[in-house]
């Protein structure tokens, strides 16, 4: 596995959507968390396609038990699709490749994409962690399809969130509307106030996205759960603050939930199989050998990701010319800008994580594996992120999030988590090599 894709297909314009329509649904008892107050809905949500693909890949990689050479396989063809059919400019548009797809096809390709705003729009929410909400049904019954917590939501509960993606030629502003009310009554709203095994479900957000293969454009309309204000009663005792009884941090479930995905996406499978020994009752220990990851410094951050090649000599791995030749590389080059073998550098991306969230996680982990006992924390104290190169436009007023000029020489997507996939990484610059140690955990040092 590798954290290095190919994103040569993707324009660098923002594209803007707007939102073209948002109902809310009644719910007993509302709100389901007394202190618990949804974010406010905005208008538009502009997203560089570099982030799209980020959220695609997230979404393909949101699956708590399916194996990781699975994962992976998964995230690759959904960018291939993705850089292949997406269109250049500042509306969201198809190219006119898309007219070749089989039904089937077309249909499964439109899911990934509305899955992918669906993470966009949660994420610029202030939403920070993501699961499968597989659980929340054993059965056939439909659900919903991802578990936020984190953001308004912390220390109260999480929030459902289901998505749905349609490329028709027939889609109306009124399909898309239609599809968004219907999904969140069958697959939103019958689990709200239900138990899982993240926490209490207490909002939940039903999200459709939609565009004419034909013509630039798209639909998006949200769905969401009505919280009524509660009466004030005069000498009634104050709430209860948020998160009372609750362990300061989020959710280890959660929380483990976010980073198996986001290591798979990274190429580092082993932190994967100390999250999957973490989380299953049985299963073979890991191997112990130090993991080492690479110090990466960009566009004015420090990221932890991948070595993605070392030299026989043991030598660190700076950019040299057998980096290009690094079998897991996924070599696709972006049209122009670089001459001869350097141009196939021009069209790659690289998953990684911010050093603080990544460093702070692993030791948390490391922690764990010290015990020897198998037994997942309550909770995992976590810093967050202001997201870059997707947020919401309200106005003239721009949620920090959407890269300005100061950055807009770097293209890259990070999430609230720490994910990020970073546009271009030859342009970032190698500090060094640091060890994770499953049991010592990892030191940055200066």
């Amino acid at each position: 596995m590798s954290g290095l894709i190919s994103t040569s297909g993707l324009g660098v314009p923002s594209k803007l959507v707007g939102l073209t329509k948002h109902t809310k649904h009644p719910h007993s008892p509302s709100p389901v968390a007394p202190n618990f107050v949804a974010p406010p809905v905005c208008t538009n949500l502009s997203f560089q396609p570099i982030a799209l693909a980020a959220a695609v890949a997230r979404t393909a990689t949101t699956w708590d038990d399916a194996p990781k050479e699975l994962l992976d396989g998964l995230q690759q063809s959904a960018l291939v699709e993705l850089e292949t059919l997406l269109d250049d400019g500042n509306a969201f548009a198809l190219k006119s490749y898309f007219k070749f797809l089989a039904d089937t096809a077309g249909s499964q390709f439109a899911a990934k994409v509305g899955a992918g705003m669906t993470h966009l729009y949660m994420d610029s929410l202030g939403y920070e962690w993501r699961a499968n909400a597989v659980c929340l049904s054993s059965s056939l019954d439909p659900h919903a399809d991802f578990i936020y917590d984190g953001g308004n939501a912390a220390g109260h509960g999480v929030v459902l969130a289901e998505a749905h993606g349609s490329f028709a030629k027939d889609v109306t502003a009124g399909k898309i509307t239609s599809a968004a009310r219907r999904k969140y009554k069958k697959q939103v709203k019958p689990f709200i106030a239900a138990t899982s095994t993240f926490g209490e479900v207490i909002h939940g957000y039903s999200i459709a996205f939609g565009s004419k293969p034909t013509a630039a454009g798209s639909f998006l309309s949200v769905s969401e759960t009505r919280i009524s204000k509660p009466r004030k009663k005069s000498g009634a005792a104050p709430p209860a603050p948020p998160g009372e009884g609750r362990p300061e941090g989020t959710p280890a479930p959660i929380v483990l939930a976010t980073h198996r995905s986001n290591f798979m996406l990274m190429g580092v499978p082993e932190v994967v199989d100390w999250i999957d020994w973490l989380r299953m009752v049985d299963g073979v220990v890991p191997e112990r050998e130090p993991i080492p990851l690479l110090r990466l410094a960009y566009a004015g951050r420090t990221y932890l990701t991948a070595v993605p090649w070392v030299r026989r000599s043991g030598a660190p791995p700076w950019w040299i010319e057998e980096f290009f030749d690094h079998p897991h590389w996924w070599r696709m080059a972006r049209r122009g800008h670089l001459p001869g073998r350097h141009r196939q550098a021009a069209g790659l991306a690289w998953f990684a994580i911010e050093e603080k969230g990544g460093a702070e996680f692993l030791n948390g982990l490391s922690a764990v594996i010290r015990g020897g006992r198998r037994q997942t924390p309550p909770s995992f104290l976590l810093p967050t992120f202001d997201p870059v190169g997707f947020g919401f436009v309200d106005g003239d007023r721009a949620v920090p999030g959407i890269r300005d000029e100061a950055e807009g020489s770097y293209d890259y997507a990070q999430f609230r988590d720490g994910l990020a996939l970073l546009g271009d990484p030859f342009r970032g610059r190698p500090r060094d090599v640091v060890l994770w140690s499953p049991e010592g955990g990892v030191s940055l040092g200066q």
